[in-house]
């Protein structure tokens, strides 16, 4: 009896010891570190959110000079097309609803081409789809509504919560990522950096908790081994939900010193962006010039924005999800009113969309298929038969401007010597 309690014992000092050997890191990049940090040699393909560096300056001014080289090479002339920007937010399993629409929209004949397409979490995931076009609405609709929950995640033990980094292993993402994002859309994306277009992701950099946008075209048209690499790095981390997933490891070095960044979920910090709210559109110039041009936002919120009421259970579980699910709401409501607030001072058309509340379909396990399957035609619908974007946030009534009534000049009474003062 004792042989075994102790061969127990010995068995259960391993397990953990290899619990624990596999969440070693290499130290994250000191706080007091100023100097540009690279990863694969790299220092321009990535910026913090939120902030307007010179890199990103820099950054936006070639992409213009790119798109006019490329528009005037075509043998176009003029002002440039209206610049229409895509932000496709996360939103788990909901993300269907979005793919659904950008088909639609396709099916509608009205669906532009987008200077710029940026993703979080879900949208991450569907933002290189939606980035190369109609062309790859097929297989954006295969990864919609023919996965489930087996080709993304793999559950782990009840030990997993005390002794690794995540409740499931998200390896199966992983492979669904490589299966879907290969060399040849890496290419094709690679070829619309050379137009001026551009493909952003956000993660979280949770060393730094801060939000971080990845140039996935400037990375795809780096010539870069490694850059494919990367990019499922990067598509996963923004996927990747703190607590349920584990985080991507990233490898970073700084002034000849190695380290190692731990990037998770992109929703962690927002969950939706177009660009910065600190970079003024208005202000933009070219060559000395202000560019002057038509542009337009759309943004797809994967998500109901309406209160969805629930019943809650009293144990610890059902109240933190139920808390934690109505902080994601809110904060993704936020995140549409700052980006409304840029689109309004920079003068750019906004346009929203949104998962309607009569969509009352419940979730049985996650990424239930027949679920995603339902939101997707949904989406697909609404999106055919010419989406009724909204043009203001929830919550806020569109101000009415009319024109301002004409005016007379108030012309002060004449003094007449009766109505001088007396002395």
């Amino acid at each position: 009896m004792i042989v075994a309690i102790r061969a127990a014992r010995w068995v259960l000092l391993a397990f953990i010891l290899a619990g624990c050997a596999d969440m070693s890191r290499l130290n994250a990049v000191p706080a007091d570190v100023k100097q540009d940090t690279t990863v694969l040699g790299m220092s321009d393909v990535r910026f913090w959110g939120g902030e307007v560096s010179a890199s990103l300056t820099q950054s936006a001014a070639d992409a213009y000079r790119r798109e006019l080289t490329a528009f005037q090479t075509s043998g176009s002339s003029g002002p440039l097309p209206p610049a229409n920007f895509l932000a496709i937010s996360g939103g788990g399993e909901n993300g269907a609803y979005g793919a659904g629409l950008l088909c639609g929209w396709t099916a509608s004949g009205t669906r532009p081409t987008f200077k710029l397409v940026t993703g979080i979490s879900t949208g991450a995931l569907t933002a290189p789809f939606a980035f190369l076009g109609p062309a790859y609405d097929g297989k954006l609709k295969e990864v919609y509504t023919t996965l489930s929950a087996k080709d993304v995640l793999q559950p782990r033990g009840y030990l997993a919560v005390v002794l690794q980094d995540a409740l499931a292993d998200n390896s199966p993402l992983r492979q669904t990522v490589r299966k879907y994002f290969d060399e040849s859309m890496m290419k094709a994306i690679a070829a619309e950096y050379e137009k001026g277009r551009i493909l952003l992701v956000a993660t979280t950099n949770l060393d730094a908790r801060r939000p971080v946008i990845w140039d996935i075209t400037k990375i795809a048209a780096s010539g870069q081994p490694r850059a494919l690499e990367l990019i499922h790095d990067v598509l996963v981390a923004s996927a990747a939900i703190p607590g349920a997933f584990p985080p991507v490891m990233i490898d970073v070095e700084n002034n000849g010193k190695k380290y190692q960044e731990m990037h998770v979920d992109g929703g962690a910090s927002a969950q939706v962006f177009v660009y910065p709210a600190a970079l003024d559109l208005r202000s933009a110039t070219f060559e000395g010039r202000r560019i002057e041009r038509e542009r337009r936002a759309y943004i797809i919120r994967n998500a109901r924005l309406d209160p969805d009421w629930a019943e809650v259970e009293r144990d610890t579980f059902s109240i933190l999800s139920r808390a934690l699910t109505s902080l994601i709401q809110t904060q993704g409501i936020g995140d549409l009113y700052r980006i409304y607030l840029a689109t309004q001072r920079d003068d750019v058309d906004f346009n929203l969309a949104y998962i309607p509340a009569t969509f009352a379909r419940q979730l049985k396990e996650p990424f239930e298929t027949d679920y995603m399957k339902e939101l997707f035609e949904l989406g697909y619908e609404r999106g055919a038969e010419g989406y009724k974007w909204a043009k203001v946030p929830p919550g806020l009534v569109a101000p009415q401007v009319e024109p301002p009534l004409p005016t007379q000049p108030v012309q002060a009474p004449k003094r007449t010597s009766q109505s001088m003062p007396r002395q």
